[in-house]
């Protein structure tokens, strides 16, 4: 075995035992990245990699839609839009049986559409939507694994932050990405209404009277969550403007629509820009460590090795395939979404593309691969998140109701896999 291949799992060892010692899994990766390249290249090269990497990190253009798509995000929750949705979404949905859980999964889809976020989503709704279930009778486990699963959409539905750190990763056109994902999203949030009508056939509530006034009113509420939506998705499929425009116009957009309505004061609206910047720091200090990390694949070429081992096990593609996302899931019981991407796409993404599969595609599949993490023990963020809000709700509760869903994703999963034309359709309409 070469000198650098034993560097090279010594520095994977090193990483995954810093991730168990909970070190930020920025700081682990920039850490093994700096000194596993001086390892192999000297001192000097690994640290002007370390002075130079932030900087070209921070200063990219392509990534100033990561800010704008968070500060979206943030100004719309404290805008309320949530409440919105889901009274709206009751209103059109509650007279069927369960109407109220169907109304929860329409508005974390909508919700998902304007935030990115799948913990912003997941945590919201556990305010607006896990209440209200709670005090219509419906099961503890089947109302919170509706949140936990709903709370999903949000790295799927564009726009998604995980979809542009993909993007950046693999240099993909995000703009191509968000387009691919409105149909998968779609079928996501069709799957999640069957499956919620199938897990709770004899414990659903039935549901409430229909009212087309009260109906036709709730739309009313909604109008902003669909301005921003056709502004920011539409600029971008029509060709009208970059995705980092667009992001730029979807955040002042919220912070206006928010004013207007009297909703963002100055005091609400500085805070919405700190928590913005917070979370920007935080995906931007991964991103930062990814990108030192990258050298230190680039130099062990541990991407291309693996691609000639899995090539030599004459899986051929779909078994490749099948191998890779099984890697997937295995990996997002135990990391969260964005660091299993930013870990795990620069090494299997060769792999993908000799096997000829399509980036666009591969982007889509492993984000709802990485979705089952969310949801998946001993992990399972989303989860968590929502222990943290309802605290008297048990963990083994939640997960309970989730497993419906894990199944759902599965069934998605290989659906899009054996047709790919789902994800492939909206985007080959841009080209």
């Amino acid at each position: 075995m070469a000198h650098t291949d034993w560097i090279a799992i010594l520095g994977f060892v090193a990483m995954f035992a810093m991730m168990g010692l909970r070190v930020p899994i920025g700081i682990a990766m920039g850490l093994v990245g700096v000194f596993g390249f001086a390892a192999i290249r000297g001192i000097d090269p690994a640290l002007n990699l370390l002075a130079t990497s932030p900087i070209r990190v921070i200063t990219d253009f392509q990534l100033s839609l990561v800010s704008f798509f968070i500060l979206m995000g943030v100004f719309a929750t404290n805008s309320g839009m949530s409440r919105e949705l889901f009274r709206a979404g009751n209103a059109w949905l509650g007279p069927f049986r369960g109407g109220l859980a169907l109304a929860t999964i329409a508005a974390c889809a909508g919700f998902a559409a304007i935030c990115g976020s799948s913990v912003a989503t997941a945590a919201t709704m556990s305010k607006v939507a896990l209440p209200e279930m709670r005090r219509f009778g419906y099961p503890e486990d089947l109302a919170s694994g509706v949140v936990a699963a709903g709370g999903t959409l949000g790295i799927l539905i564009p726009p998604s932050i995980v979809l542009v750190v993909y993007a950046y990763i693999t240099e993909t056109d995000v703009g191509q990405l968000f387009i691919a994902g409105i149909l998968p999203g779609m079928l996501a949030v069709s799957m999640y209404m069957l499956t919620v009508r199938i897990a709770g056939r004899k414990t659903l509530p039935e549901g409430t009277d229909f009212s087309v006034k009260e109906g036709f009113a709730s739309l009313s509420g909604i109008w902003a969550v669909m301005l921003l939506f056709i502004a920011v998705l539409g600029s971008i499929y029509f060709g009208v403007a970059t995705p980092e425009e667009a992001s730029a116009v979807g955040a002042l957009l919220t912070m206006i629509i928010g004013i207007v309505r009297g909703r963002l004061g100055v005091r609400r609206i500085i805070d919405s820009l700190v928590e913005a910047l917070r979370t920007s720091v935080a995906v931007y200090t991964v991103l930062i460590g990814a990108t030192l990390f990258s050298y230190f694949l680039a130099i062990t070429q541990s991407p291309q090795k693996l691609t000639q081992l899995l090539i030599s096990m004459n899986l051929g593609s779909y078994g490749t395939l099948t191998l890779i996302l099984l890697l997937f899931v295995v990996a997002g019981c135990i990391l969260d979404s964005m660091a299993m991407i930013i870990l795990l796409v620069p090494i299997v993404f060769p792999v993908v593309v000799h096997l000829g599969f399509d980036p666009i595609w591969f982007g889509i599949i492993i984000v709802m691969t990485a979705e089952l993490g969310l949801i998946t023990p001993p992990v399972g963020i989303n989860v968590f998140v929502i222990n943290t809000v309802v605290r008297d709700i048990k963990l083994t509760t939640i997960f309970r109701g989730v497993i419906p869903f894990i199944f759902s994703d599965i069934v998605r999963l290989i659906i899009l896999v054996l047709f790919p034309a789902i994800v492939l359709f909206l985007p080959m309409t841009m080209r």
